[in-house]
């Protein structure tokens, strides 16, 4: 009887998993897969290798896919629940079953457990057990197991020390490249720059036989009839002038200066696209030959004037990258000046709002590749224009991103068109604009200086204390702090909080008026003097104790708890003592009376934690 009790406890942990994989609730299917390793653990290293690997391999082929992704995931850490890597390769068939299904989702997971098993493989396993499944995936008759296949060679091409092996390795990833199925040919392409890269960093791993499968691999992805296969040939040529730049290949630099503007000025928008999001990658790998960075110079102005918004958009925010590498590899401005300023100018001016925004995000870092008087005199004209822009985004996008225009030229210069630009900004009829505006403040702050924004932004800070929306009216209060933080706490007591105090008596008859003026000033607290806690802030909230509304109220009982904290963790503790025991306690004890539930509660809530605080 011993005995048969302790069989059926050793099988149950398998026997509960194949039961929970057999219900009809696929999320019971899902839990019970997610357990796996426990199962394992239970089950011992000898038995998940005999009998739990193969009844996955019974799963793996007859289960909802996202069952099979929760087991894709759950086998990356399989390897030690097997008995180590010894026996990782029995993993394999299970993953090698989910590459070769048609969900994206399980065939990327199980791509990854497959690639991280991978590194722990011995060479004698991956000749044996992983090559020979990277072979079958490539050769299947279906396009799911091909497009896995793309994704699993950079796990092996730089263990294979074997030339021939190697290039055998290759010659089957040329196949994929060949492939007639267009989702074939996209994997090999998007998987290919890291291949190059691998070859790049191991240069004693390869050969120029290598390089002749990779060139035949990147001419039949640049020539290809698909606009979608052909632009990932942009990063694919990036991998490979990195490589020829390791190498000092400049016999080579010339094909790939043809194949750099035949991809920028490819009559497909898309390729075009590409290009230009990847222009100053592209660029930079030409710095050491600066005939053909120049080259370059006449297609990128073509991107600027494309007939398409969105390469318009993409090279936009390459202007300054570009520019940047001009001056470098030139040693001259003449082109920042004669070429870019033009083509910045047009932008700035540019039908799109989306592509005027865009070089909003990047145009002010062209005073790094200009002198003072040059930015005053060419730049400054144009980001006073972008500052009057009807579409918000781009006066958002330029005053986010001011601080190097004022470490190059100041502020004052941009100041005349900045104020017009802000204040419409914060009264714009859209909430997000005004709540983005909001939280650019304390960046413009540290940028314009006190005294600026006291003349200047002070009154509008304020304002927005008032607005109809709760969400800005919170983010105005959360502002203050932070605006504390920057100018500091007699800052804050003089321009803010004695501002606040003289607030008109008949606006804070509405209640939500003096509901957010004791948010603001409780916020404050931390951030400033005891003094001004104890001369400003206290007063009012002790004024507010009697205040009709409950809501108010109990919002006083949590202020009273904030401000003990603070007069507490000051220097004189003892006068702070006295002080909370004679004035604030008193006063919490009242509200402990009053007739709402709420304000009786946390009421009771700030005397413990008063209690805590003065004890302490």
């Amino acid at each position: 009887m011993s005995t048969e009790t302790t069989e059926s406890k050793d099988i149950y942990p398998l026997a509960l998993l194949m039961d929970e994989l057999k219900h009809d609730d696929i999320s019971n299917r899902i839990d019970a897969m997610k357990k796996l390793d426990t199962i394992a653990i239970a089950l011992g290293s000898e038995r998940t290798r005999n009998e739990l690997m193969p009844f996955l391999i019974e799963v793996a082929q007859d289960d909802e896919d996202e069952v099979f992704a929760v087991l894709a995931d759950e086998l990356s850490k399989f390897i030690p629940l097997v008995g180590g890597p010894k026996y990782a390769t029995l993993i394999l068939p299970v993953l090698e079953i989910l590459a070769s299904t048609e969900e994206t989702l399980v065939r990327d997971k199980a791509i990854d457990s497959l690639n991280n098993i991978a590194h722990e493989l011995s060479q004698d396993q991956l000749f044996n057990d992983f090559v020979p499944m990277i072979d079958r995936l490539s050769t299947a008759d279906w396009f799911s197991s091909k497009v896995s296949a793309c994704g699993l060679f950079k796990s092996v091409i730089v263990r294979i020390r074997d030339d021939t092996l190697r290039q055998n390795l290759l010659a089957l990833y040329l196949q994929l490249v060949s492939d007639d199925t267009p989702m074939v040919k996209r994997a090999a392409a998007k998987n290919l720059p890291p291949i190059i890269d691998l070859l790049t960093q191991n240069p004693d791993l390869s050969n120029n036989h290598d390089w002749d499968y990779i060139s035949n691999m990147f001419q039949k992805i640049i020539n290809d009839n698909q606009d979608s296969v052909k632009f990932l040939a942009v990063d694919c040529l990036i991998s490979i002038l990195k490589f020829f730049n390791t190498k000092n290949g400049s016999a080579h630099t010339k094909d790939l200066l043809d194949s750099s503007v035949k991809l920028i000025t490819d009559e497909a928008w898309r390729v075009r696209y590409m290009a230009a999001d990847k222009l100053t990658e592209l660029a930079s790998q030409f710095v050491s030959e600066p005939s053909c960075l120049n080259s370059l110079v006449e297609p990128f102005l073509s991107l600027c004037e494309d007939n398409e918004s969105d390469v318009r958009k993409a090279v936009a925010q390459q202007l300054p990258g570009f520019a940047k590498i001009l001056k470098t590899s030139l040693s001259e401005t003449d082109f920042v000046l004669g070429k870019i300023i033009p083509a910045v100018q047009n932008l700035s001016m540019d039908e799109s709002e989306v592509v005027r925004a865009s070089l909003a995000l990047k145009v002010t870092e062209l005073v790094e590749v200009m002198t003072k008087e040059e930015a005053i005199d060419h730049l400054l004209p144009i980001l006073l224009n972008m500052l009057k822009d009807e579409f918000p985004d781009v006066r958002l996008n330029i005053i986010a991103n001011l601080k190097i225009v004022n470490d190059s030229i100041g502020i004052d210069l941009l100041s005349e068109s900045l104020l017009p630009a802000i204040t419409e900004l914060a009264n714009d009829v859209n909430w997000r604009v005004r709540m983005a505006i909001i939280e650019y403040m304390p960046i413009l702050a540290e940028h314009l200086g006190v005294d600026f924004f006291n003349q200047q932004l002070s009154d509008l800070c304020l304002s927005w204390l008032w607005d109809t929306v709760f969400s800005i009216r919170e983010a105005a209060v959360n502002n203050l702090k932070k605006l504390t933080k920057i100018f500091g706490s007699e800052w804050c007591r003089d321009e803010i909080i004695s501002r606040l105090l003289k607030f008109d008596s008949q606006l804070l008859e509405n209640f939500i008026y003096r509901f957010t003026l004791l948010t603001a000033l409780t916020t404050l607290i931390p951030v400033v003097s005891i003094d001004a806690v104890n001369e400003q802030i206290l007063p009012f909230v002790k004024h507010l104790a009697d205040d009709a509304v409950p809501n108010i109220r109990f919002n006083v009982a949590k202020s009273y708890a904030i401000i003990v904290e603070a007069l507490l963790s000051g220097e004189d503790k003892d006068t702070n003592k006295a002080l909370v025991k004679d004035s604030i306690l008193p006063s919490l004890e009242k509200l402990c009376s009053d007739n709402d539930f709420d304000v009786k509660y946390f009421a009771g809530e700030s005397i413990k934690k008063c209690n805590e605080l003065a004890s302490a």
